[in-house]
């Protein structure tokens, strides 16, 4: 299975956080699966954590790579086919950030893993 991990699944994962669900968590554990993590999700964390509005234990700079590189994640880089499918989403979801994941996820063939609801209104696959 090809995953594309929402910004919080991400976040939740590395801090061993009860709040992911236990299928989730074993997709993401799954060794036949190719897990990504969004260039979008490490933008939205460093904006987070610059304004204060996210604590983590460590500065992103280190903690990201660090994190991607230890569960062998696969990093995914926005690209200009990922912005133009995310312009086009109805407007469901207000959010830039989980608009690109979608639209990622969407053009990549990926199950987006997700807890957010609004997200699962679009007609994307999701895991949670």
């Amino acid at each position: 299975m090809r995953l594309l991990l929402d910004t919080h699944v991400f976040l939740w994962w590395v801090a061993d956080d009860r709040r992911l669900s236990p299928r989730a968590a074993r997709a993401i554990a799954g060794p036949r699966n190719d897990v990504h993590v969004s260039a979008a999700s490490v933008w939205e964390i460093v904006l987070k954590a610059a304004t204060g509005a996210l604590r983590l234990d460590g500065r992103p700079a280190l903690l990201i790579p660090e994190q991607i590189e230890v569960n062998a994640f696969v990093p995914l880089a926005v690209t200009v086919a990922h912005a133009l499918a995310a312009s086009s989403l109805p407007e469901i979801h207000r959010d830039p950030f989980d608009r690109v994941l979608i639209a990622q996820a969407v053009t990549e063939g990926l199950r987006l893993v997700t807890g957010d609801q609004t997200i699962r209104s679009y007609p994307v696959e999701s895991l949670w």
